[in-house]
């Protein structure tokens, strides 16, 4: 996966930190040890069941994390909801620069205890990854994660999400707590009530000591997001919602950057919707009634829109814009076999290649909407076309880079795989996207061991959040 050579980076760096301490925990004792933690320190959790965990004041580096471990195999050591609720199972507070690590965190069904929350003072440079999220389904509103504080430089990273209200909610409901600068990369979230994951619109930014307020980028990258047939008794939800910046000042220049995700089934709503400034590339949509990719005014306007080398199966609609982009829109080089394919006020629009959903065996390898057999890498010749205009999106991360993180070459192919004949990359599935290669490698849904990033990793810069029609910030961090 395009964040292998991250990792690689990462543990030249933690082999150089040997000074720092290891201090071992066990259920009996980890409490205490919490408060003591300092610049480089790691907490090695041992296996077994974990009550609730408080990080408040823990105020770490860039160079030097405080990194909160579980096992990477074996065993897992697990936080468990409490049943009361009396709080959320891992709160955060006040601190910067934490790195949590190889942990499972059960929700145990208890509506109100979101598995990890942010929800007061100045929080930064989190790192969440290689974790296991299970049983948040108390209710739609029971968060896997919950950011209800302004944040920033937070890396959520290949953690498994499953059976949840809502994925990860970052950002409040009133708009007046900001995502900003973030990297979610290579997470596996299944089976949610509501949405899989949504950011929440940005009102001005109150001033915050240290946020930052030059123009930055939240990037959202090789992530899977899978629902199922579950009810949505609060109302339904896109598999990923994200949505708009403050209209002006600090943060009306930023950018989500969302490519090389894999949606998948939505029986009643949009595998993805937006509004602000979006640029969406080198994505997989399978599996929607409605409208594939929705974008839109939502709590605020859509104003950039970018949306190019998709792909898209099996929709009512590929590609919808309810809003005309003001500040420009592009539409290019998608491959898209939907009953509509593009509607809406769009300006900019070219070299897109559309048919039916019957005539898609004609085009790629095995349409099909059966997690593990589908495959929509194209046939030999049949997905070509003259060279796109991606001049204007060139500042884009990874604009040059396809579904499977391979060079587009001259930029000839519609979609978002980048060639012909036997698909190289990872084989859409129900398990995590990684770095294998090869038809049915690519990963498991297990519960998520593997790590990456130091604690000060951040993506880009960015600002995110989204006004999603309607989920409230749900109760354990609100």
């Amino acid at each position: 996966m395009r964040y292998g050579a991250l990792l690689a980076g990462v543990i030249l760096v933690w082999s150089g930190r040997a000074a720092a301490a290891d201090i071992p925990a066990d259920p009996s004792d980890y409490k205490a040890k919490v408060g003591t933690l300092t610049p480089g320190d790691t907490l090695v959790l041992a296996p077994g069941r974990y009550r609730t965990l408080t990080l408040s004041g823990l105020n770490g580096s860039d160079a030097k994390p405080i990194v909160i471990a579980g096992p990477s195999s074996g065993a897992p050591a697990v936080f468990v909801a409490d049943p009361g609720p009396c709080c959320n199972t891992v709160e955060i507070k006040d601190s910067s620069y934490v790195v949590l690590r190889n942990v499972t965190i059960d929700g145990n069904h208890v509506d109100g205890a979101f598995g990890v929350s942010a929800k007061s003072g100045v929080v930064h440079h989190i790192t969440i990854e290689g974790c296991n999220f299970i049983n948040h389904d108390g209710s739609q509103q029971h968060d896997g994660i919950s950011t209800k504080v302004a944040t920033w430089g937070w890396v959520i990273r290949r953690n498994r999400i499953s059976g949840v209200g809502t994925g990860l909610y970052l950002g409040n409901s009133n708009g007046a707590a900001p995502f900003i600068g973030g990297l979610i990369e290579g997470n596996l979230i299944l089976d949610s009530i509501g949405y899989g994951m949504q950011i929440k619109y940005q009102k001005p930014r109150a001033s915050v000591p240290g946020m930052p307020t030059a123009p930055s980028t939240t990037i959202i990258r090789d992530n899977v997001f899978i629902k199922t047939d579950r009810p949505s008794p609060d109302g339904d939800r896109p598999n990923l919602l994200v949505g708009g910046f403050p209209d002006s000042g600090p943060g009306s220049q930023d950018l989500y950057e969302i490519y090389g995700n894999f949606f998948f089934h939505n029986p009643n709503e949009s595998l993805f919707q937006g509004s602000g400034r979006v640029s969406l590339h080198d994505n997989v949509f399978v599996d929607v009634k409605g409208t594939a990719i929705r974008l839109q005014n939502h709590d605020l306007p859509l104003k950039l829109a970018h949306v190019y080398n998709n792909t898209i199966y099996a929709a009512g609609t590929g590609i919808g814009f309810g809003s005309k982009a003001s500040e420009g829109d592009l539409v290019t080089g998608n491959l898209i076999f939907a009953t509509t394919a593009i509607s809406g006020n769009v300006t900019n629009q070219s070299d897109n290649l559309t048919d039916t959903v019957a005539n898609a065996p004609s085009y790629v390898a095995s349409p099909s909407l059966a997690l593990g057999a589908m495959d929509f890498f194209p046939l030999a010749g049949k997905c070509e076309g003259s060279p796109l205009a991606l001049a204007s999106v060139s500042s884009e991360t990874d604009y040059d880079r396809d579904f499977n993180g391979a060079s587009k070459g001259g930029f000839t192919f519609r979609g978002a795989y980048a060639g012909s004949g036997t698909n190289p990359g990872w084989q859409l599935a129900g398990g995590f996207k990684d770095d294998a290669t090869g038809p049915g490698t690519g990963g498991s849904a297990g519960s998520g061991g593997a790590s990456a990033g130091s604690g000060g990793a951040s993506a880009g810069s960015g600002g995110a959040s989204a006004g999603s029609g309607g989920a409230s910030a749900g109760s354990g961090g609100a």
